[in-house]
């Protein structure tokens, strides 16, 4: 069982992260979630769904509504430093930013750590850990891709979600599991969302 920290902030995507949430619970890893307001509200404008502010709340309501999983959740406030992956001693073996506002992506390029979500990126950096941020943003700036650039010199993979056609996808799930596919590849969770290339 892998320690997956899964952060959700304010861009544009929050299905792709609730697919993903899913996918890991259901593949049996333990997953340490934390979660912006922003991402409260676009929870609530894309998905129709509210994420609590108290995590004892949302660990509740996330399990109902995923039903029965093999995986752990645990759910942490933006403000907790006492939670794990705020140190450097347990950091968990992964971190996934999906979606990534440019904020934060900025944040995490420029090593600030105001919150949990970018503490714990900056965590995952200093000890050579897997970070993977999903920006969902277009087009890209200059300054966006200095950020990304920064972030990939300093180890970070910059995965945008952008679903390939070459399997002919015939539902939005599908384009939403081609992306989430491919950061489940990144973590070596193994899967099945998705016919690979030649096969």
């Amino acid at each position: 069982m892998k320690t997956i920290v899964l952060a959700l902030t304010g861009a544009s995507g929050l299905p792709y992260a609730m697919r993903l949430l899913e996918c890991l619970l259901q593949g049996g890893q333990r997953v340490h979630l934390v979660y912006s307001q922003a991402a409260q509200i676009v929870a609530k404008q894309e998905l129709d769904f509210v994420l609590p502010n108290r995590p004892q709340d949302a660990e509740k309501i996330l399990a109902d509504r995923l039903g029965k999983v093999s995986g752990e959740l645990r759910v942490f406030g933006r403000d907790d430093w006492f939670a794990p992956m705020a140190s450097g001693s347990n950091p968990g073996d992964a971190m996934v930013i999906c979606p990534c506002t440019m904020g934060t992506l900025a944040a995490v390029a420029a090593g600030l750590s105001d919150d949990l979500i970018t503490r714990a990126a900056d965590v995952m950096l200093k000890e050579k850990h897997l970070l993977i941020l999903v920006p969902r943003e277009t087009p890209f700036s200059a300054i966006h891709l200095e950020n990304m650039l920064k972030l990939s010199h300093a180890g970070a993979v910059i995965l945008p979600p952008n679903p390939g056609f070459y399997y002919h996808p015939q539902s939005v799930q599908d384009l939403v599991d081609f992306v989430v596919a491919k950061v489940l590849d990144h973590l070596g969770v193994e899967h099945m969302l998705v016919k690979r290339w030649g096969e």
